[in-house]
């Protein structure tokens, strides 16, 4: 490696807005973040879909809610045998 062209390499201790920390390594001397793996929802699995404009309820009205077993019963009703029933 050639001498004085690269920046300098620290041991720091990242921070988190959730109050983990952590010892990594950077350029820099001190690392506070807003957001880490251990407070992220997708991370955590306690993410949420959130629907603005109302596309869940507005398929879920059109269609409803459309399960394997409510649709053997309606093929049932009528008079089509349920194994005849297509599957997903």
């Amino acid at each position: 490696m050639r001498e004085g062209i690269h920046p300098e390499y620290y041991d720091v201790e990242a921070h988190c807005a959730c109050g983990a920390t952590w010892q990594t390594r950077s350029t820099k001397k001190e690392l506070r973040l807003e957001i880490c793996s251990h407070c992220h929802p997708f991370f955590t699995g306690k993410q949420k879909l959130i629907d603005t404009e109302g596309r869940v309820q507005r398929f879920t009205k059109k269609y409803g809610a459309q399960t394997v077993a409510g649709l053997k019963e309606r093929l049932q009703k009528k008079g089509t045998p349920a194994e005849s029933a297509p599957t997903s």
